[in-house]
Formats: C-alpha cells, structure tokens, sequence
C-alpha cells in the first residue's frame, strides 16, 4: 500500500544508522537475506515461505499490476516462475499471501485505500505449482465480507494445522483481527469475525506449528500465543527497520522470520529466532528474543511497539539533521 514512504531524508538517515548498527551475520544457504532482482516486481506487498519448493518465495505486486504471483529464489534473489491466475476477476489492490496446509497459496485482495469504501473483498486460491516455471493457472474467487463492515486489510494468514483464514485489518489506533469460517466457499459471502484486537498491522504470518502468530507494523512487530482459533500472551519481536515495511513470513523450518519491503530491488531481511526448550526434548523456535541476519545488512534492529519505532525513527532523523547542520557550520 501506498499510504507511508520515507522521505528521502529520513532514508539517508536509515542509513547513517546502518553504520553504527552492528555487524548482521549471514547464511550461506538458502533463505538467507536477499534482494528482489525482477524489474517487475516494484511494490511487493507480502510474502510465502514456499512448502513445496526450498528457498523459494512467494510475492506480488500491490495494485495496479494484474492477476500475477512471483516465486523468488532467495539463494539469488531471481524470479524461477511467474503464475497467471485465471479464472479471477481483475485484482484491486492485492496486499498479501499466505500458504495453507493444502499446499493451496493463498493470495489475499483485501486493502481498501479508502478504508471502508467496498462492501466486499477477495480471497484468491490456487495449489503451489510442483514445477516452476511461468504458467497460468486456475484460480478459485472468494467473495469476502467482515461482519462488522467494511474495512481496511494487509494481512492474511491461513493457520497451518487447520486451514483455517484469519485477516488482520489496519487501523493507526489498532485493528482487529478476524477469522473466516471454517471452509471458504463459492457462490456466496464468505463472513468474517472479529475475534481479537490487534495494533497497526501490515503484515502477518503464523509460525509453521501454529502456535504463533506475529504481526508486523511499518516500524516494529508484535508475537502472540495462538491457540484455539484465538490471540493468547503477546510479546515483543525484533524486526528490521525498511523504507516501506509491507511484509513477513516465517522460513519453512520456522527457524526465521523473512521481513520484506516495497520498491524497486526491495530487501528481504532474514531475522534468526532464539531456539527454546519445547517440553519434550527438542527444541523449538519463538520469536521474541530474536537475533537479526541479513545479508545485505541493510535492515535496523528495532523492538517493541509502534510507538518505539516512532522515536527510533525520529532519533534516527534527528541525528540526521544535526549531522548537517555541523557540516554547514
């Protein structure tokens, strides 16, 4: 969505930032930080951790492209395919995508930069291709309702254990979050409800058990407890400041989060979690506590809620002005 952009100041300041940040490790293998090398893709707006296909992720433009779904190799950062989705009427403004249990992607075209002004929204469907390579495909439409009314939405997020879809709507003084029924079907509204509160949410992603779910903002992110269908204790996570903060999935293996952004050649910030005890012997991966890794290095740690991320950009821009000022002096 458009709605927020840095200005060209507050960039220069991101990145006098970077300098004193400290050094971001790297992966060597797949699902490591990258950039998104297709000129094609200039507002990619969500993000998939692919089942089917290692390394491999989903995006999309947000509006104003067409009935398109790219998979983006991490090792390289290049487009291996590009789906056509037939069958679907002309995208409105596509803001995320998400993959089911079913190995269906899910691909939501839920905002609404007018917050409000249309009665329905879409959910498109289709199963990940077993070859990549560009193709059209078959899509099945999902008309969508909200309950409530009408409204704003980012984040779409099908649980991995039930299938079920919840989306996330976004609101400055706080969304709610909202879950569809049990089956989506055709040839009618599909009615979603309002079952918890969540903040400023442009992005969302389920932890590959299901047992987390994160929330991403334009300036920090929030984990919480799932569990039931329903928000549980939520807590902090760390995430990278970007020039247009749209996206965030888990890696397959659940091991990081993958936070993306807008423009032309956007970053993908990888961002390790701290491996915990599950009660049984194994380990398991939660996302508060994190470590940051990219591999361009090019995202700023910040923790804590919108309004951290707030002053830790306005500290950043200050920094920035005064650095000029002594210059001019």
């Amino acid at each position: 969505m458009r709605s927020y952009r840095l200005t060209s100041s507050l960039g220069a300041a991101v990145l006098l930032a970077l300098a004193a940040a400290p050094a971001l490790a790297a992966d060597d293998g797949a699902d490591r930080g990258f950039t998104i090398e297709d000129p094609r893709i200039t507002e990619s707006s969500g993000l998939a951790a692919s089942r089917a296909h290692p390394g491999i992720y989903w995006t999309h433009n947000d509006s104003d492209d067409g009935p398109y779904v790219f998979a983006v190799d991490s090792r390289t950062g290049k487009t291996v395919a590009r789906i056509t989705m037939k069958g679907v009427g002309q995208p409105r403004d596509v803001e995320a995508i998400s993959i089911g249990p079913d190995g269906d992607i899910y691909v939501g075209d839920i905002g609404d930069n007018l917050n409000g002004s249309w009665d329905h929204v879409w959910i498109y469907r289709f199963p990940e291709p077993k070859v990549l390579k560009d193709a059209t495909v078959r899509a099945t439409q999902f008309d969508v309702k909200y309950a409530d009314g009408p409204r704003n939405a980012e984040a779409l997020m099908v649980h991995p254990r039930t299938g079920r879809v919840y989306i996330a709507s976004k609101n400055e003084d706080g969304g709610g979050l909202y879950e569809g029924p049990a089956k989506l079907t055709t040839g009618g509204d599909n009615v979603f409800r309002r079952v918890g509160e969540v903040p400023w949410v442009t992005d969302g992603a389920f932890s590959p058990d299901g047992k987390e779910l994160v929330l991403r903002s334009y300036f920090s992110a929030r984990g919480y407890a799932f569990a039931n269908g329903r928000l549980g204790k939520d807590y902090d996570v760390e995430s990278p400041l970007l020039p247009q903060s749209e996206s965030v999935t888990y890696t397959a293996d659940g091991s990081a989060l993958m936070y993306g952004s807008e423009g032309e050649q956007s970053s993908v910030v990888r961002v390790d979690l701290k491996k915990t005890g599950d009660g049984g012997g194994g380990t398991t991966h939660r996302a508060g506590g994190t470590k940051d890794t990219a591999a361009d290095g090019d995202g700023v740690p910040v923790k804590g809620t919108t309004l951290t991320g707030v002053a830790v950009l306005a500290g950043v821009a200050l920094l920035f002005v005064l650095g000029r000022r002594r210059r001019k002096g």
